[in-house]
């Protein structure tokens, strides 16, 4: 609650002054300050400064998936804390917490992805991902195998290699120089990756890496016999292939992993967010037998790779508790049943109004598009879904608009532990929003 207004201003200037916002208008920031500041969390509500109230339709940034304000893993990192602080775990180093947490994750991922490697978040598992696909070609006698194929519109993060695997134009033009033999195919479409795979060369390809629904470039799904003929193709070429869960794995989708829904087993798997809900750093890649047999039986020396809080004690200790809980609590299982009322949600609102379509989602996340003619999937001649969001959180709802290319999309991914009554009070804002910017703009 804000306690006057001195001090609500005293923090808004200091924002101004010293807090680089990531992927934000430093513009809109110095001009007008910080757009909210939240100051407690509880489950699927947020609540600002000024004691204003809001459901969280996005978990944040796609991760808080048990909810806010769980004690539990306070009190996990807590006791990791009191007992060790910290242990790298560079020259073998270990403890029992990320050898615990590599157990788990090996036991609950799809087929043999029994080998963790551990980083602090999404960006770092991804360009993790990529070189370790190039070194395991190195050590096969490979060396010209190197380059990584991502999809357009595809995003995986802001580390170098991330960012230039990220196929949204955005974050390539704000750098200067992305980093070599990253190319980029048509997303959704296995002939596609198959006509670029023979146009660069099979013997230069080292990977394929595609998330298994396209989160911030659009939240596309693919057909479901899409990954299928992915893993097809990069058998006959012998191309390693990565699957991004950054924001789909723990749940989010209804299964515990999205490529479950897909019945698709890839040689490496990377993961973030949801691991630890957002209550520590925590990520890290899945690597099949596959994989790791060659680096355990080809490798000579030192993995001349890692990260300072790879595989974290606390981060390792915080993820085994949420763990336990979605196990626990069957959020998997609230996932599918929520998402279900979402999803129906979403069509009635599609029913009511004549501009809303494209309805699609799996588990908590789902979203929808709009048109001004959607029968003939003419768009606006401006976009509307940040006005629908900005109309939402006039209301107490958070959501997402995405607004690349053509994209004028309205995302939502809440906690796991929402219920069925937050789901119909986020409908009910949902549809006043729209209710009330359509008739601004279309009959207004």
């Amino acid at each position: 609650m804000i306690m006057n207004a001195n001090h609500y201003s005293e923090l808004v200037e200091l924002d101004k002054k010293h807090f680089v916002h990531p992927t934000s208008s430093i513009k809109q920031q110095q001009e007008f300050g910080p757009a909210y500041i939240f100051t407690e969390a509880k489950g699927v509500m947020v609540k600002d400064i000024e004691g204003k109230e809001y459901i969280e339709g996005m978990s944040s940034l796609w991760n808080v998936n048990i909810g806010y304000g769980r004690e539990e893993l306070g009190e996990a990192a807590m006791e990791q804390i009191k007992t060790m602080s910290f242990s790298n775990a560079f020259y073998t180093f270990s403890h029992e917490p990320g050898i615990r947490l590599a157990e788990k994750l090996a036991s609950i991922s799809p087929g043999d992805l029994n080998h963790i490697f551990f980083t602090s978040g999404g960006s770092e598992s991804n360009d993790t991902a990529f070189k370790l696909a190039r070194h395991y070609w190195i050590l096969k006698g490979e060396p010209n195998r190197k380059k990584i194929i991502a999809r357009k519109q595809a995003y995986h993060g802001v580390a170098t290699g991330s960012t230039s695997a990220t196929g949204i134009k955005q974050f390539h033009t704000m750098t200067n120089s992305l980093a070599p033999d990253f190319v980029h195919t048509e997303a959704l479409s296995v002939d596609a990756l198959r006509d670029t795979i023979e146009a660069e060369g099979p013997s230069t390809i080292a990977a394929f890496i595609a998330e298994p629904v396209m989160g911030a470039g659009g939240l596309f799904y693919p057909p479901e016999d899409y990954f299928a003929g992915i893993r097809n193709v990069c058998d006959e070429y012998g191309i390693l292939f990565i699957t991004d869960e950054v924001i789909t794995g723990f749940g989010r989708t209804g299964s515990l992993f999205c490529m479950d829904h897909y019945g698709v087993v890839p040689d490496m798997m990377t993961f973030a967010k949801g691991v630890t809900s957002g209550y520590f750093p925590l990520g890290g890649v899945m690597m099949s037998e596959k994989v790791f047999s060659v680096l355990k039986d080809k490798s000579d020396g030192p993995l001349f790779h890692g990260f300072t809080y790879s595989g974290h004690p606390v981060g390792c200790a915080v993820a085994l508790k949420n763990l336990e809980i979605i196990e626990k609590e069957q959020l998997v299982q609230n996932a599918k049943e929520r998402g279900e009322e979402l999803l129906a949600g979403f069509k009635q609102i599609e029913e009511e109004f004549e501009h809303i379509a494209d309805i699609r989602g799996k588990g908590l996340l789902a979203a929808f598009d709009l048109f001004m003619d959607r029968d003939q999937k003419t768009r606006f001649p401006e976009k509307m879904a940040p006005k629908i969001m900005d109309e939402a959180m006039k209301r107490g709802l958070i959501c997402r608009n995405i607004t690349y290319g053509e994209s004028d999309t309205v995302v939502f991914s809440p906690p796991l532990v929402i219920s069925s009554e937050e789901i119909s009070r986020l409908l009910m804002i949902l549809r006043e929003s729209i209710q009330v910017v359509l008739n601004k703009i279309v009959v207004g």
